[in-house]
């Protein structure tokens, strides 16, 4: 299975910043390209718990070739986190719920070297956010 193009794209630009610093302003410009949820899509329902920063991901569904298409939108108070969560979107947004639910964020995020430097309190929210995104997949698949 082939990630998308979004993806791909980021994980290039990634190979062509060694420094983490270079690695980390580009994770936080992708999360401030991101535009802002509502205060509707800022619910508890959306709330991930598990993170110490506070996120949301709100998920939209819709049908396609017989397929549910998941489309995300997400947002947090943490720049850095904001930045993981335009890296996820990009990965699981706008697929359908059986990739998203086979598609490993965390093995992807350790190949590009995305975890390595992160606190062990902003790792364990990135793979809540990955469990989370990834059980709505399966549910709907």
């Amino acid at each position: 299975m082939t990630e998308p193009q979004a993806f791909q794209d980021i994980a290039e630009n990634l190979s062509f910043l060694d420094d983490w610093e270079d690695r980390y302003r580009y994770i936080i410009e992708l999360g401030q390209a991101l535009p802002k949820l509502t205060d509707e899509e800022r619910s508890p329902e959306n709330k991930v718990h598990g993170c110490v920063s506070q996120v949301w991901l709100a998920a939209q569904t819709a049908q396609r070739d017989g397929q549910t298409i998941l489309t995300y939108r997400g947002e947090s108070d943490a720049m850095i986190v904001q930045g993981l969560v335009a890296v996820l979107l990009a990965l699981y947004s706008g697929r359908p719920a059986q990739d998203i639910a086979e598609t490993d964020a965390i093995a992807l995020f350790d190949k590009l070297g995305l975890r390595e430097h992160l606190t062990t309190q902003r790792s364990n929210g990135l793979v809540a956010m990955v469990n989370r995104i990834r059980a709505e997949g399966k549910a709907l698949s």
